[in-house]
């Protein structure tokens, strides 16, 4: 008896793996590029933050994410489920960049380009 169930198990357990891989080959992801750059120079801005969260149909971002470095070039990778999510980057020196982004496409190259911060305005000038 229990050699039999230690068959069954051999046996179901490599079935129960392919079906929870074939799930995650039925999602489609696109493999995107993001590059980083100072929109004033178009030189790559190295370590900025790149946070992804996907977006729901009611607009509201799910609280799964990740959070990208840049390398020296001002590049990262990822592959992303097919659909809207919702792109933060964030460097010293630059103003915060946010933007919803639709992927539906196998690769993508998104170059986002960082502004420094403007003047301040004061009425005590």
């Amino acid at each position: 008896m229990k050699k039999l169930c230690v068959l069954v198990i051999a046996l179901l357990l490599p079935l129960s793996l392919a079906s929870a891989d074939k799930k995650k080959d039925d999602e489609q992801q696109s493999d995107v590029k993001f590059q980083v750059l100072k929109a004033d120079t178009g030189k790559p801005v190295r370590n900025a933050a790149v946070i992804l969260h996907p977006v729901g149909g009611d607009g509201h971002q799910s609280r799964k994410g990740s959070e990208l470095k840049t390398d020296s070039e001002g590049n990262t990778e990822i592959a992303v489920p097919y659909g809207k999510v919702r792109v933060q980057v964030i460097a010293p020196g630059f103003q915060t960049y946010g933007e919803d982004i639709e992927f539906s496409e196998p690769q993508k190259t998104v170059v986002i380009k960082l502004n420094r911060p403007g003047d301040q305005y004061s009425i005590y000038k």
